[in-house]
């Protein structure tokens, strides 16, 4: 019997457990659909990740972990970051339905997950940074400043403007109006 790769296997599980809750939120989602999706049991899931709320939490913050590799903050260009951030966002739309839900289901609790709350952390110090600079308005808080950024981003990357190219178009006047949010002058 070959020896069982436990990394490999909570891969698995994340990966399906991000399908499931993006598609039914925590309280639709079926960990007997998970497990069958992972190829895994109902009791490596619950010996893993110990309930279907940490198990959400934690696909969350796998998520969370791929748009801070992929997409780095820079406070000195936010319009390039929302462009970045945006791009990933329609790109994996699963996440954004996954925000959503969890935002829904477990009010408050994504501000204080480890991976999440270092990341805000790192982007309020440098908006801090930028704004004492004069490179970022100081007419918004910091944390106000973000909070808007990143409901602008998701928000875009949800709905589209007409015309030829909807999405090019959208992501344009994303770009343009955090061009003009952030600008100190």
């Amino acid at each position: 019997m070959a020896p069982r790769d436990s990394a490999a296997t909570r891969k698995r599980i994340l990966d399906a457990a991000t399908a499931e809750f993006a598609q039914a939120g925590l309280a639709g989602a079926r960990v007997d659909r998970i497990a069958e999706r992972a190829e895994a049991n109902k009791q490596l899931i619950y010996a893993y990740f110990g309930s279907k709320e940490e198990l959400f939490d934690t696909a969350l913050e796998a998520n969370v972990a791929l748009v801070l590799d992929a997409v780095p903050f820079d406070a000195f260009d936010l319009p390039g970051y929302a462009a970045a951030l945006f791009d990933f966002a329609v790109a994996h739309p699963e996440l954004a339905r996954l925000v959503r839900w969890h935002q829904l289901e477990r009010p408050g609790v994504l501000d204080r997950l480890p991976q999440t709350a270092k990341s805000n952390q790192r982007k309020l110090a440098a908006l801090i940074e930028a704004q004492a600079a004069g490179k970022v308005t100081d007419a918004l808080p910091p944390e106000q400043l973000l909070a808007l950024l990143l409901t602008l981003v998701h928000g875009s990357a949800d709905t589209h403007a007409g015309g030829a190219d909807p999405l090019a178009v959208q992501r344009e006047t994303l770009i343009a109006g955090i061009r003009r949010l952030a600008d100190p002058g």
